[in-house]
């Protein structure tokens, strides 16, 4: 009994053991299952670590010597430059007030042939961004093939026929660990973005330029009305000198020195009418026409309305507010980027490859059944020697940046400069045009005292002849000088930042 017994429970113990064992050998093989699970969510989440990891340095914007107020300033103008808004944040419309200027400036923006190359190379930029934008992104692709294969009999073996289809898919995606694509991106992000400051500097110019060449032909029609005054006024001094040569009072060279100013009146109109002529041209190519008349005109010259005094505000903020500043700093940006670029040549470089798909030899049952094939790969490449080419290629990408550097250093200088010389040109051309409409007074004053001398027969006409030129050089002048006043307004306008806003 005892020795059956002990059989009995030997056989029922023996299950259990194996059940025991059954479960030790399956919780090693399911360890080892969630170890292999495991694994690539490891392999992703170190993949993410390592796709966050950019080389080559942030940017950081450089620091600038600003000076504190722009020379030319008063100190009253100085005071205020922090409470006042700057001329050049006001809208272009706001400053030329003259509604036929205005016209053919909008006229300009839109059909001037560099504004629109501008806006083009924007179009070119944002696709330079989505090609560089791509490289991030896996590259998806199918295929599909049919083979039909026929021998005819051998010997003992029988014709046979085959045909295979297939249809297969393939994925390959770069990891990009280094960020050599991310970089790649920022660069022409920031390209794009200096595609588009340089299409507002183009703008500005354009504004600029219009409204400088219409004040230009303003002051030629001004010139036109004086010449075509003087000489009517010289002409009828001609036929008093002949009828007082007739009468015995004069003599000849009398009659000679009037002729004399009657035909240099007479070429400068002819001149001007050629002047006048090409200026029209000249604004007629900025509005993107052929050559052509400028109609209808608008204010006269001395009706343009202007600021007796220029807000510049502070200097700090035309780093913000000049479009080749902002253009010239996303160069610099592009440039940082593309350090990081290079750099990232030094590190291995990873890449994921699959291929599913299905093959069959019958095309009822291409995606049924056991057609399914599928291959993953992955590569890594490490540049051992390529006797300097990467060195070299960082210390070129470094050089790069480094002189995008000074160009934005250079452009804020420049800057700074032309808003000086704008503003030192407006207060000086001020000043010269109040003098210059006290000695076109004087100089009007003279020639009518002498002509009411040499017709009181007190004087020669030399006299007048010397008269009558100084007034017709005064009044010209003086023209000239209202022109360089509203000149410097638009120079001044336009370095500090303005004409962009539209």
């Amino acid at each position: 009994m005892g020795v059956a017994l002990g059989r009995t429970k030997t056989r029922r113990l023996k299950p259990a053991l194996l059940l025991l064992v059954h479960q030790q050998t399956m919780n090693k093989i399911l360890t080892r299952r969630s170890a292999f699970l495991i694994s690539p969510i490891a392999v992703c989440v170190i993949a993410l670590f390592l796709a966050g990891c950019t080389v080559g340095p942030n940017y950081k914007r450089p620091n600038t010597d600003a000076p504190a107020a722009y020379r030319g300033l008063t100190p009253e103008e100085t005071a205020s430059a922090s409470s006042t808004p700057s001329l050049g944040e006001q809208k272009w419309w706001e400053v030329f007030q003259d509604e036929q200027l205005q016209k053919l400036i909008r006229t300009a923006l839109q059909q001037n042939y560099d504004a629109r190359i501008a806006a083009t190379h924007i179009l070119e930029a944002q696709a330079q961004l989505g090609i560089a934008r791509a490289n991030q992104f896996p590259n998806v692709s199918a295929s599909g093939s049919m083979a039909n294969l026929h021998n005819p009999p051998t010997g003992p073996i029988p014709s046979y026929g085959l045909t295979v289809e297939r249809v297969l898919g393939t994925a390959t995606w770069d990891t990009d660990f280094w960020g050599k694509y991310r970089r790649a991106t920022e660069a022409a992000r920031a390209n794009l973005l200096a595609s588009d400051w340089a299409r507002q500097e183009v703008n500005a110019t354009l504004v600029a330029n219009v409204a400088a060449a219409y004040f230009q032909l303003r002051e030629l029609d001004l010139e036109l009305d004086i010449s075509q005054r003087a000489l009517a006024s010289r002409n009828e001094s001609l036929d008093l000198t002949k009828t007082l040569e007739e009468h015995g009072i004069n003599s000849i060279l009398d009659v000679r020195q009037a002729e004399q100013l009657v035909y240099t009146a007479a070429a400068d109109i002819a001149d001007l009418h050629r002047r006048i002529g090409q200026q029209e041209d000249l604004l007629s190519i900025l509005l993107g026409n052929n050559p052509g008349p400028i109609e209808p005109r608008g204010k006269e010259l001395i009706d343009q309305p202007h600021p007796p005094t220029i807000p510049a505000g502070l200097p700090s903020a035309l780093l913000e507010r000049r479009p080749d500043i902002r253009q010239s700093e996303e160069l610099l940006i592009a440039a940082n980027a593309q350090i990081g670029v290079a750099r990232a040549a030094y590190f291995p470089d990873i890449s994921l490859t699959g291929q599913p798909g299905y093959q069959s030899t019958a095309l009822s049952g291409l995606f049924s059944g056991g057609g399914g094939l599928w291959t993953f790969s992955g590569s890594i490449t490490q540049p051992i020697f390529n006797a300097g080419q990467i060195r070299s290629t960082v210390r070129l990408a470094q050089a790069q940046q480094q002189e995008a550097l000074l160009d934005y250093q250079q452009t804020i200088q420049g800057a700074f400069r032309d808003v000086s010389d704008a503003l030192i040109a407006y207060q000086q051309d001020q000043e010269f045009l109040a003098q210059q409409e006290l000695l076109a007074r004087a100089a009007q004053d003279a020639a009518q005292l002498s002509g009411k001398r040499y017709e009181a027969g007190t004087t020669n006409y030399l006299e007048v002849l010397t008269n009558e030129t100084n007034y017709l050089t005064a009044e010209l002048g003086l023209a000239q000088a209202r022109l360089n006043e509203l000149l410097a307004l638009v120079q001044v306008y336009k370095a500090l930042g303005g004409g962009w806003q539209l």
